[in-house]
């Protein structure tokens, strides 16, 4: 049986949402997890973990689509003063470092050092990389909106001119995207509404392929 819900379950009346919709966590719709690394007005490397985005390709272009980024902070200031920045992706090998560039958010610092990971420059745009993680991601910006007029965060548009993929991921049969060393994904606290009692976990998910659609 379906349960529906169009307010505001009375189980996660009193639960602190830190800014997102409740409904996020009802649903608890897994979204890929990567780092985007600019330069600060300084020089110095900004790493940024993020989640919530969509990726997408027409004969005109292949665009990343960050669906929240803080207008407050470093990542935004930065993409506008370059217009440019590379999406990074780890495995779960380096998510950990990856995390550690949450607290190693300092204006002065170089926040892909201090969290232990090794920068590169990239070969197209005017930012660093991750050389750890198995897929970078050149971008350029294209465009920004407010989903809410007024919102602290803006979706906003990259376009991605250039492609650095680890060797070893391209051939499906040998290894692969998937799997256990391939994209992670962030479930972001999922909570049952009906008996929710105050507390529940985030996790990291990998992609696991299920079945055969067909040659292409």
């Amino acid at each position: 049986m379906k349960k529906e819900y169009s307010t505001i379950p009375k189980s996660m009346s009193e639960m602190e949402m830190y800014g997102f919709s409740w409904m996020e966590f009802v649903t608890a719709i897994p979204s890929p997890l990567f780092v985007v690394t600019t330069y600060k007005s300084n020089g110095k490397p900004n790493a940024c973990l993020q989640s919530w985005a969509c990726f997408n390709g027409s004969p005109h272009g292949f665009y990343a689509i960050l669906s929240s980024v803080n207008k407050s902070g470093h990542l935004y200031q930065s993409i506008r003063e370059t217009n440019e920045a590379v999406i990074n992706f780890p495995s779960l090998e380096f998510y950990d470092k990856c995390s550690d560039t949450i607290a190693n958010n300092g204006f002065d610092n170089d926040e892909i050092a201090l969290s232990g990971l090794t920068s590169e420059k990239a070969s197209i745009v005017n930012a660093p990389m991750i050389k750890e993680c198995f897929l970078n991601l050149e971008c350029r910006y294209l465009w920004e909106r407010e989903i809410i007029e007024g919102s602290s965060h803006v979706l906003m548009c990259l376009e991605i001119v250039n492609i650095c993929a680890e060797e070893k991921y391209l051939d499906e049969v040998v290894h692969g995207r998937y799997g256990e060393e391939g994209f992670l994904y962030n479930i972001h606290y999922p909570v049952n509404p009906e008996n929710f009692n105050g507390r529940s976990h985030d996790w990291v998910a990998t992609l696991k392929k299920s079945k055969d659609m067909g040659e292409y």
